[in-house]
């Protein structure tokens, strides 16, 4: 069975860095695209970025554009997010996602992602 893992998170303070990976088994990675998304304490889980299989085409959400970036290794059938100035607002539970077909534009809902990992918390402190 599909199963995503996800690691790398902790705490850091503001302005830290952090790199998150998602390692998935039970699927040629390659074939799909894939996103992290990440609940805040008390709000609604959103998206963050997406990444297409072949990792040519990527998204932001405008809070974490410039300071985000995804990446992937398919060959490792691994997904990674490395995120640099950290901020007290992307304190977290960040998940990463795998979708079948490339919904472009529209990437950050989460209907269209038929596996999810479990997530990894990150804490960004002032």
């Amino acid at each position: 069975q599909v199963q995503l893992v996800e690691s790398g998170g902790g705490s850091v303070q503001a302005g830290g860095s952090l790199r998150l990976s998602c390692a998935a088994s039970g699927v040629t990675m390659g074939s799909y695209f894939m996103a992290w998304f990440r609940r805040p304490p008390g709000k609604e889980r959103e998206g963050v970025t997406v990444i297409s299989p072949g990792g040519a085409t990527t998204y932001y959400s405008d809070s974490v554009k410039g300071r985000f970036t995804i990446s992937r290794d398919n060959a490792a059938n691994t997904l990674y997010l490395q995120m640099n100035s950290l901020k007290p607002e992307d304190t977290a539970m960040y998940y990463c996602a795998l979708g079948s077909k490339w919904p472009g534009s529209t990437w950050y809902i989460e209907g269209l992602y038929r596996y999810w990992g479990q997530g990894t918390q990150v804490t960004v402190s002032s």
